[in-house]
Formats: C-alpha cells, structure tokens, sequence
C-alpha cells in the first residue's frame, strides 16, 4: 500500500503522483474527503468571521470613521497597492486632523430662545428700616440679578368645555313677535364625537412617534394625571387624525417630492400582526422617500406596504420623470421607469468595513478598498459649500481618479468565498455604474445616508413599541412619521406643528374637503413663526 505523508498529500502539484497506484474508488473517497474538509475549513472561516463581527458590533465603534477604525501610526495612504506590498516597514503617514472638543454651552446659551418669568424678592413694607438710623423711609435704587434658574410645569389635564352663545335680534323679535337666533361657528373637534383635543391628540402622537413611548406606557401616563384612558382609545385617536388631517398633507408633498430631481429611497422591516392573508410573524415594509440636495425643502415620506417588492417603488414613484433615484442598491428599485439609479459609497464602505480585521495590516485587501471610500468622502467634504455646478467640476477633476483606480483594483481582486470581502467586492463590482453617477451632476449625494437618517427615527421607535396591530396603524404611523420628520426637516417643533394642524385643519377641511393646504406646509412663513424650534435650532 502506497503510503502518503502530509506534506505531499497537501502539495497541489504533486497529487497526481500521490495517487499513482492507488484504485478509483480510493481517489474518490479521498477527493470527497478533501472537499469535505474544505467545506468544513470554509464554514469554521465564515463562523469565525461571524464571531469577529459580534464582538465588533457589541464592543467595537459604531463609526466608520477612519480616525476611529484604525488607531495610532495605522492611520496612513493605501492607494498604491505594490507599493504598499513592496515596503509594508515603511508606510505613508497622513496628517490626522486633531480632534477639537466642543467648548461646553453656557447657561445664557442654553437658556436662549425660552420666555423669562421674573421672581422679585423685595422686602415687605412693615418691615422695611434703616439698620442704621432706624429710619422707614427707603427707596428703591434698583435690582440685581441672583440667579437664573431652568423651571419646567409638568403636563396637567383637565376638561375644556366648548359653550356656543346664541343671539336673537331684539328688533326682529319685536316686529313679528319670531326671534332670529344666531348662531356662531363652532371650530370642527378633531375627533369627531371623541374626548380628544387638538392639544391632547397631538400629545399622543408626539410621545409615540417622536420619544418612541407605546401605547401601553401612554396609558399608564394618562392614569398619572387622573385620567383612565385605555391605549384602544389612544389608537383611535392617532387613526382618526392622520386619516383625516395627516393624510391631505402626505398627498399634497407626495405631488412635490414627485417633482425632485433627486429623490432618494430605502425601506426597514415593520411587522403587523393582523394583516389579511399573513402570520403575525410576517415581515412587512415601512418605504421611505425624500428630496434630494435640490432647490426644493425638505419631505420625507413614509408609506406601509405589505411586501419588499420592486412593485412597491414602481407604483409610488410612477409619476416622476427625469430623475435621480438614489438607494442602497437593492435590486427591487430596477422596476422604477425613467430614472438614473444612483448608488451609495456608504454601504461600500460599510461592508469593506466589517470585512477588516483588528488592526489590520497595510496589505490587508478590506483595509485597501476602506482607503479607497474614505479618500472619496474626504474629497467630498471638501466639495460641501460649493454649487452643484462647481461640485461636479471638482468630482471630474479630482474624484474619477479615485474612482477609476478604485474600480480598477476591485476587478484584481479574488477572495476567499463565503468571506465578508467577497460581499464587499461584490457589491462594488454590481453598483460600478450606480457608485459613478456622481459624476453625472452635482446635485447627486456620494452616499443615501440622506434617507438613512431620515428613517432612523421609524427604526429607533420600532425598538420600543416593536409592531404594529393592524394595518390601518400601520398606514397613520406612516403618515404621522411623515409629518413630523418632515416638521423636523424644516425646523419645525413636531409638537407645535401637529397641534397647529390638528387645531386648524379640521375646520378647513370640513368645510372645503379639496382646499388649499400650501398655508400649512412647514415652510410656509407664517408656519415657521408659529411653530419654529427655539431659537431656530434644528431637532
């Protein structure tokens, strides 16, 4: 019997000569066992990867920084691959900008923008005397200022009872012996036959989907006050008003998004329990969508549908033509007509990211393609304060040498399958053409982080209240977060906004279903008096 030692059996070129006297069925069993020990080698490769990212996700930075990636003397140029593997001792150092601390606020800073009540502390006339003389009669020579004080009145509840007087004319009344009565308009309630006030409803809303507090805690909150409201009333209420006076508003930006020339979109998981034709475990689909750098303000929508398909964007997005759509690259946005697809360098960047080790090497491929991105950003950072126009001169002249190069070591590059690199690597080469659209025109962002950030607050809610019940919840809770992320976008206080709305709307749109809503849009002037952040501070 042929007897193989390690070394040869494990050397490539010389397995032939390894198997040369050996019978098929024994080269058969001993192939199938190579390639199952490949696939074991493989599987403990990718379950270590695996492990690496836990540990990283619960331990590690959040942030894909580079400053906070890679630490000390690893903070250098990667951009020259065989110069980099020539020399790996003498590596490029780059200037780190120093970090700067934020000077902490003063109390006048913090103070700013809030109305002042004074407390004078005087003494009382009886027991005004000079300690001196004895005397009573002092004066007032003025006042100096103690202390200054934050001071807060914690929410109360109480019942406001509407009372209508009714008139009859006197003159009417005497002639024909029949009083005229009149009647003044009463404001339309904004719950129909509810308990609810505009101050009220807007309280709901306000706690649930913008501190992220579930019904249940509401519930608890209400019985603080005095009140016992149980959380199926809370729910009717959100319903009733954004069915009633979120949704005109939701329809009439939907009809403005549609005309931005950039418009970026992304989705998250939402789950319904009792949604016709699906378990409760089901997944469904929050869909996001905003304008883009452009000359037009700040909308973010949300609409619920019951799946991931491409479908979805397709119908919302049937309208809008000529456009930038700019997303994470996720296939199902291929179904949308008309639209230059725009990809994201942020989730590149992310994905070669977590294919980096600690304290990875110089050499090390993930590290390599992260330089590439973080050479890009930087490049944009500095492009930030210019015109669309002057943004895409700098990005021809500076930003498609990045690219081209970037692009150029990604198709040099074989890793290991089953890898985090490989999804790295793969993502790049799939999005090539969407990651170039930058090139294209100035208003395109290099990353849909626009939208990320628009639908983190949907994400970070979800944590808490965790589902919704129905699916006409689900449809206000994307028109409620679709007011108040756009309020938010604009400068507006969520609160403030949804109270004004739900004090105004019901009466005008009572009256006139299809009236003009461009008054109560959060940039309309008279809006952002009225409901602007203290301060002008934005959310």
């Amino acid at each position: 019997m042929l007897v193989i030692s390690r070394d040869l059996w494990y050397n490539q070129g010389m397995k032939k000569i390894a198997f040369e006297g050996l019978e098929s069925p024994v080269i058969e069993y001993i192939e199938n066992l190579e390639k199952s020990l490949e696939n074991q080698q493989t599987q403990i490769d990718r379950l270590t990867e695996m492990l690496r990212l836990a540990q990283k996700a619960r331990f590690g930075s959040s942030s894909e920084k580079f400053r906070y990636v890679l630490d000390g003397d690893e903070q250098q140029s990667l951009f020259n691959e065989a110069e980099v593997c020539a020399d790996e001792n003498a590596p490029e150092p780059v200037v780190v900008e120093q970090h700067t601390r934020k000077p902490k606020r003063t109390k006048e800073e913090l103070a700013e923008g809030l109305p002042v009540q004074e407390v004078i502390i005087s003494i009382p006339e009886d027991e005004r005397s000079c300690n001196i003389c004895e005397s009573g009669n002092l004066k007032v020579i003025g006042r100096e200022l103690v202390r200054r004080e934050l001071s807060i009145i914690p929410a109360q509840a109480y019942i406001t009872e509407t009372w209508r007087e009714n008139l009859a004319c006197v003159d009417c009344e005497t002639e024909t012996d029949e009083a005229n009565i009149i009647k003044p308009e009463v404001p339309a309630p904004v719950v129909k036959r509810g308990l609810a006030s505009p101050s009220s409803a807007a309280h709901v809303m306000y706690q649930k989907f913008v501190n992220a507090m579930p019904l249940y805690r509401q519930e608890k909150d209400w019985a603080g006050f005095g009140v016992k409201i149980s959380r199926a009333t809370l729910s009717g209420w959100i319903i009733y008003t954004a069915n009633h006076w979120l949704m005109p508003m939701w329809e009439a930006w939907k009809a403005i998004l549609l005309t931005s020339p950039v418009i970026h979109a992304d989705e998250s998981v939402v789950q319904v329990l009792k949604e016709p034709g699906k378990t409760p475990q089901s997944d469904s689909r929050m869909w996001v969508y905003c304008t883009g750098n452009v000359d037009l303000p700040p909308i973010h929508l949300f609409e619920y549908q019951p799946s991931r398909a491409g479908e979805n964007p397709k119908a919302f997005l049937k309208d809008a033509r000529d456009f930038y759509l700019q997303t994470d690259g996720y296939s199902g946005y291929s179904t949308v007509e008309g639209a230059v697809h725009c990809g994201c360098l942020a989730h590149a960047r992310r994905k070669f990211n977590d294919a980096m080790p600690k304290n990875a090497p110089a050499n090390n491929k993930a590290r390599i393609g992260f330089e590439f991105c973080r050479k890009l950003f930087d490049l944009e950072d500095k492009f930030k304060k210019l015109t669309p126009d002057e943004r895409l001169k700098e990005r021809l002249k500076k930003s498609k040498k990045v690219l081209d190069e970037f692009f150029e070591w990604v198709d040099t590059v074989n890793p290991l399958a089953a890898s985090k690199l490989v999804e790295a690597i793969v993502y790049v080469r799939r999005q090539r053409e969407p990651l170039s659209a930058i090139l294209l025109d100035g208003r395109i962002e290099i990353s849909n982080n626009r939208i990320e950030n628009a639908i983190r607050p949907f994400a970070l809610g979800r944590r808490n209240w965790l589902f919704a019940d129905t699916v006409a919840g689900a449809k206000a809770s994307a028109a409620a977060y679709s007011v108040i992320e756009t309020a938010k976008a604009n400068g507006l206080n969520p609160y403030q906004y949804l109270l004004h709305l739900f004090t105004e709307l019901p009466t005008v749109l009572t009256k006139t279903p299809n009236a003009d809503l461009s008054p109560f849009f959060p940039w309309d002037d008279e809006v952002q008096k009225k409901c602007r952040l203290a301060n002008g501070r934005t959310p």
